[in-house]
């Protein structure tokens, strides 16, 4: 009974595809202040702190100015 609902899982899974986006917690390379950013950003993320730039928009994957500490999923 168990390898039948692994089975179906697997089916589900290929189904429904997982999401290729996420939020990623970057830190700022001038103050090391540790910020959650959208990896998909539309808009320019600055850094809450000092203001300096973490993150640009790129028309897709925005493009990540910081040191990438996690990923979430």
């Amino acid at each position: 009974m168990r390898e039948i609902e692994v089975n179906v899982m697997s089916e589900w899974e290929k189904l429904i595809p997982k999401p290729r986006s996420g939020f990623l917690r970057v830190k700022c390379l001038k103050c090391g202040n540790e910020q959650i950013v959208y990896s998909h950003a539309v808009n320019r993320v600055n850094c809450n702190v000092c203001g300096a730039e973490l993150a640009e928009a790129s028309g897709g994957k925005a493009i990540i100015k910081g040191e990438i500490v996690a990923a979430f999923e």
